[in-house]
Formats: C-alpha cells, structure tokens, sequence
C-alpha cells in the first residue's frame, strides 16, 4: 500500500523535533555552544572542569520488544532494548570527549497489566550488567540505581529511559563549532558484527522505530496488539507492512523481530582508545541519531557535508524503504542507513583511525568532506546508490 510522503509525521513522529528546537532556542546553551551535548558548570566549582548531564531513550522500541516477546516468548528481548537506552545516552556524551567516570541512572515506565515482574528483573539486571560490559570495554559506567514506576494510564506497555552524568576537563571538550571546511568524513559502520558483540547487528539503532514497525509488519498485528500503537492513528497506518516478526528475511540470518531489535551498536572501544591518541586532531564528532544522515544540519557554520562515499545500505533498511514505500529522500533523514557515528578531522588522521576500527571488526572509512555552504545555513548532499538529495 504506497503511502504519501508525509507519514512519518502522520504516525505522531518528527525527524527534525522543529517543535522542540523552538521551544529550547530561547535557553542558555551552556558553557560551549554548538557541542553536541549541553556542558555546564563543574558541579563542585572547579573552574578548569565542566559537567555534562544527558537524558535518551529507546524510544518505540520498547513496544517492539514486548510485541516479540509476546509472540515468542523470548525474555531476553528486553536486554537489547535497555542497551539501546544506555547507548543513546553514552555515545551522545562520548561526542563531546567525555572518557571518565559516567554516573548512569534507569528509568523504568510500566504498565503493570502487560509488563510481569519478570521482565522488570531483567531489564535491571540487563542496566547493572551491560554497565559491567562497557566497563570492561574501557568506560567506567557506575549505575546508580534507578525508578521504576507503574503508569498504566500513562504507558500502555514499557518505556525504558535513561541519564548520564559525567565531569570533565575544559579543555578537552571536543565542540562541533570546529568542524572546518577541508575536513573528512570518517564514517563508522552500525551494521555486522562487532568483536564485542554476540551476534549480528543489522544496524536499525533507536531511531526511526515508529515507521519501522508499522511499515515493516503486517496488519494482523492491529488487533493482536492494540496496546502497541497509538488509537487515535488511522487504520490503515497501523501495521501496514509486509512481514511477521517471525519471518525470515531472504539471505539474511535474522529474522525480521530480530534485525529491528538489534540493539544499537556502541562506538566505546573505538572512541576511547582514538580520544586517547588524536584528540587534538579531532575537530568534531557527531552521533547520527534523530535526523538520520541529516543530523549535520544542528552543527558546524555554514559547512556543506558532502556525503558521496556511503556504506552499501545494509538489509533492514532495504526491507523497510520496500515494504514501507518510503521515498528514499526520507529514508535518509529518517535511519541511519549503514553508519552512525561520524568523526571530523583532517585527511592525515583517518587512516590510523580506520585502524583502531578495524581491530574491533567494525568498517569505517571517508564516506565525505567538508566544504563551504554557499550561504549562511548548514546543507547536508547525500549522493547515494538511489539518487542524490539535498537538505537545508
């Protein structure tokens, strides 16, 4: 069923957040404006230090999962999710520089009727251990415990939420206002399988999952689970895909409920140990999140990111733009398309950069460059295997 272009926004999702930008424009943007996280005032008062407090989610996503979970009886579902909470929240601090002690706190909405006791002790045992995990991966996570509170006329199945807090040294702040013309593009991959992952990743992330999951899966599911979509939308916006989550996807070895819970990828490794060696080379860092490939746009003075050299687009994302019909144009600012995280810095640093990636099995390589806006806006131009685009 082809739909308009607008749909996106239809099913009560914005990938710009225009509303929200205009609500914040007005505030204090912190001691480093442009960077990609709010900095502020040490938090004891040292004058050579900053702090960084953020807040994310997995978003829609914890929907997905109790859809999974339901079908399949899968518990451990719910511990891709609650990565996905932890990871949106830290890969978004590692983009101003932050290395040190990260204070993490979990949020836990539930509707009791739908989300047993069991589930909660596995997603808190999934915050304390993943945690753990990324600890050992070279960032000290310390949980700081958490809420979990019973909102059912709120929540009408789960919401996994999250914050960090971090300190740090003023003068290692990485702030996206450097990012230069004559800058490259390093693009790290957010599909495969990374040495520290268990399985496959096929590189969905945390955003985009409103569309995914109604565009991907079949109707059937509208009266199955009408505790998972917003009553309000039209019928036939819910659910208007082609699959199950139990199908398998041709010459892929996920399923489809699986390749859209893949949990979302983290760069920690990658970015400790290239913070540590080049951080003065590194003129900006940028976590493509909401927006997708046009996240660029919020940063940088008058940069034209030119995107000519992507990743070959990884299968979920080919899955979803055909069951779907989504214009590709909005596929991109919409999904991350093959890579998440992006570096910007000077030819010469690229290569030992792409090194370090490759070493953890994770590609990387120069997807673009930088050059100058012909006016005073930032303009993203994505030139890709399905056409060009250009974003203002």
């Amino acid at each position: 069923m082809a739909k308009e272009k607008n749909i996106y926004s239809k099913l009560g999702v914005s990938s710009k957040k225009e509303d929200v930008h205009k609500a914040i424009e007005k505030l204090d943007k912190g001691l480093f404006p442009g960077s990609f996280c709010k900095i502020v005032e040490d938090v004891t008062g040292r004058k050579d230090y900053c702090s960084i407090s953020h807040a994310d989610g997995a978003g829609t996503k914890s929907s997905l999962a109790y859809m999974y979970y339901k079908e399949t009886g899968d518990l451990s579902i719910f511990k891709n999710v609650v990565r996905d909470a932890i990871i949106m929240n830290i890969d978004d601090i590692l983009c101003v520089g932050a290395t040190g002690n990260m204070f993490l706190v979990n949020n836990l909405g539930r509707n009791s009727n739908y989300i047993s006791g069991d589930i909660v002790a596995t997603i808190i045992e999934e915050y304390n251990d993943y945690s753990k995990k990324l600890t050992d991966l070279g960032l000290n996570v310390i949980l700081c415990g958490g809420e979990t509170a019973d909102v059912g006329d709120i929540v009408k199945t789960v919401l996994l939420d999250a914050s960090v807090f971090t300190c740090m040294k003023r003068e290692k702040v990485i702030n996206n206002v450097n990012i230069q013309v004559g800058d490259v593009i390093v693009g790290l991959a957010s599909y495969g399988q990374a040495s520290y992952e268990d399985e496959f990743n096929s590189g969905i992330g945390s955003n985009g999952l409103t569309l995914a999951r109604h565009g991907v899966l079949s109707h059937e599911y509208y009266s199955k689970y009408p505790e998972c979509y917003d009553r309000n939308l039209e019928d036939e916006l819910v659910f208007f895909g082609n699959y199950k989550l139990t199908d398998r996807i041709k010459g892929f070895d996920l399923t489809i409920g699986k390749a859209l819970l893949s949990p979302t990828r983290t760069y920690v490794p990658i970015l400790v140990e290239v913070l540590k060696k080049f951080r003065k080379k590194i003129h900006g860092l940028i976590h493509l999140t909401g927006g997708g490939q046009t996240k660029n746009l919020n940063y940088g003075n008058s940069i034209n990111y030119i995107k000519n050299n992507l990743f070959s687009l990884p299968k979920i994302f080919e899955v979803i733009q055909n069951s779907s019909e989504t214009k590709w144009k909005d596929m991109y600012s919409v999904f991350n398309m093959g890579h998440r995280m992006e570096l910007y810095c000077e030819e010469e640093t690229t290569r030992e950069i792409i090194k370090i990636a490759k070493r953890f099995n994770v590609e990387s390589k120069i997807i673009g460059q930088c050059e100058k806006s012909p006016s005073k806006t930032n303009i993203v131009d994505i030139h890709s295997e399905f056409g060009a685009y250009k974003y203002i």
